[in-house]
């Protein structure tokens, strides 16, 4: 099949992509890269108006004239590559806003892609109007909205989530979901608020390529090295301060036995090399389940502090701590754990080979691949 892949998070389609290719199906990645992360895709998208000079201008000129740069530069980029955006055996969205631009230009170019293409899907992954809605209504027992309730960080830098609540992306999104074949769930933070929708076709778990992430064992008789990755502009909502403040409790109490090392903002290929000689990666707080990041440090055989709710211990059948540790926006907790871990170094190894094999056997990357096809298959054939 001929497939059009239309965004890119955390390196979700280019996994799938290698696992489609391998089924020998062609496939294509439109997209910006996801910001610095700058992800490999075949057509590749600009967000220009993002620093400095040019940045206060578009925020002049939107605040006089109500017209967004950013978009109308994202609009002429799609303009010239219309021509290669037609007649895809199918085509999926990465989320209700692939495009990044505003709501009004965003529908023009799903017009677009909707009246050239006949099976187009969208992927709920990356905030979106249902999961936001459940988030805002609490109906999660704590959510990446949390520090926003909490006051912990401004409405404004709450904007990236908080839009999909407003009248403009709930337009977006009732036109989408029009208009789309069905909806995909990337993970569990998204399969539950989708559970009951009409369109949801079910949970297609996060496609890792094993075949390049390769797994390293386990030597815990030096130091025991943790690794805390950081995206400064989701410091608070990931989680980060809960693990900066038990990783300066744990140096000092085992400043013998552990080594720690703090990055951020590292372009992928840096940050998955960076990690290489960690035993323990932390990942993020506010989730039930694992995100890309977490997902390739566990092929790599780390210990990985993330999402691990009683919803996904039960959706796969697992018991707790011993494939992923589930973290919680506790300090006493993480540091409890984290002290069970250094103490306890065998156990590190019997979880790193617990999580190379979860990760082999439920997001091997072309059995991830066959899944996504069966799921557009059995809609495109109804």
């Amino acid at each position: 099949m001929k497939i059009l892949l239309i965004g890119e998070y955390s390196r979700l389609h280019n996994s799938l992509k290698e696992g489609l290719e391998k089924l020998g199906h062609h496939v294509t990645i439109i997209g910006f890269g996801d910001d610095f992360k700058d992800y490999p895709v075949d057509i590749k998208l600009q967000e220009y108006y993002q620093t400095g000079r040019s940045k206060f201008l578009k925020q002049v000129i939107f605040k006089l004239f109500k017209l967004d740069l950013v978009s109308r530069n994202i609009q002429k980029q799609f303009q010239s590559y219309t021509s290669q955006l037609t007649h895809y055996d199918v085509v999926q969205l990465i989320n209700e806003n692939a495009f990044k631009t505003i709501p009004k230009v965003e529908k023009k170019l799903l017009e677009y892609i909707f009246s050239h293409n006949k099976n187009v899907f969208l992927l709920s992954c990356g905030t979106d109007y249902t999961s936001v809605n459940y988030a805002l209504n609490k109906k999660f027992k704590y959510s990446i909205l949390t520090p926003y309730f909490e006051k912990r960080e401004s409405k404004k830098s709450y904007y990236y989530a908080l839009k999909f609540s407003t009248k403009a992306y709930k337009d977006l999104h009732q036109y989408i979901y029009k208009n789309v074949k069905g909806i995909i769930a990337s993970d569990l933070d998204y399969h539950i608020p989708l559970e009951h929708n009409p369109k949801y076709l079910g949970l297609a778990p996060n496609p890792i390529n094993t075949d390049t992430l390769k797994y390293s064992e386990v030597d815990s008789s030096n130091k025991i090295v943790i690794f805390h990755g950081v995206n400064a502009s989701k410091y608070y909502k990931k989680g980060n301060n809960f693990f900066t403040e038990a990783l300066e409790i744990i140096q000092k109490k085992h400043p013998d036995k552990v080594e720690i090392l703090t990055v951020t903002n590292l372009p992928y290929h840096e940050y998955i090399n960076t990690f290489n000689k960690a035993h323990i990666v932390l990942d993020q707080v506010y989730a039930y389940d694992q995100g890309f990041n977490a997902l390739e440090a566990m092929a790599k055989g780390k210990v990985v502090f993330t999402g691990a709710e009683q919803d996904w211990l039960s959706y796969y059948n697992v018991k707790e701590n011993t494939i992923a540790i589930n973290a919680l926006p506790d300090v006493d907790y993480l540091v409890q754990t984290l002290d069970w871990l250094i103490l306890n170094p065998e156990t590190i190894k019997t979880i790193s080979k617990n999580a190379r094999r979860f990760i082999e056997s439920e997001h091997y990357y072309i059995d991830s691949a066959k899944h996504y096809l069966d799921l557009w298959t059995k809609v495109k054939n109804a």
